[in-house]
């Protein structure tokens, strides 16, 4: 069963009022980038406030400060102008579950979806898996806390990052909607000029 159809009649129902939209400025108008997970259950534009066109928000598993991370902010940055950025992970989030060790050996029997049970995980799939999982990190965490830290102080330190740009620190909290400091982390994230 496939959602193709759902997405392209959404999209043509999108388009149709798409209007001034087209107009809108490559920089993002609020001028800050905000670093966070894919799950599906975070709505950026909702918690924090965001129109089309207001900031840049990189999604990936986690919300993890990868080089690739790193890589989009210090381009939100050097081309397009953004003068603060956010960290923002989340409460029960699914990278708590795994660890390196776990995904790897999930993915050496196969390469289909996995369950998760009181027990752990485990793989129903027939095979074949593959050895590739071994050289990748996966950036799991058990800490929620401590992971938005590592992440500013890990952007905070990088030597394409200014100085002069604030990073805050934060989780959203999947029960209530709620952004959560982490005020260790937005210390580390603090500005200096």
């Amino acid at each position: 069963m496939t959602v193709l159809s759902e997405v392209l009649k959404a999209n043509e129902a999108y388009a149709a009022s798409f209007g001034e939209k087209g107009a809108l400025a490559l920089p993002p108008a609020r001028r800050f980038a905000i670093l966070t997970c894919m799950d599906a259950r975070l709505d950026p534009a909702k918690y924090a406030g965001l129109s089309e066109g207001d900031a840049h928000v990189i999604r990936n598993a986690g919300g993890r400060a990868s080089d690739d991370a790193i890589r989009s902010l210090v381009i939100s940055y050097k081309l397009l102008g953004t003068k603060e950025w956010f960290v923002i992970h989340h409460s029960d989030c699914g990278m708590q579950l795994f660890d390196d060790e776990i995904m790897s050996g999930l993915l050496d029997t196969s390469l289909e979806t996995a369950t998760i049970d009181e027990k752990g995980w485990h793989d129903h799939g027939t095979g074949p898996g593959s050895i590739h999982g071994h050289f990748i990190k996966w950036h799991t965490f058990k800490d929620l806390a401590a992971s938005v830290v590592e992440d500013v102080a890990r952007i905070r330190s990088h030597p394409l990052v200014p100085a002069t740009i604030p990073i805050y620190g934060y989780y959203y909290d999947v029960k209530t909607g709620r952004l959560v400091e982490v005020p260790e982390a937005t210390k580390i994230g603090a500005a200096r000029s």
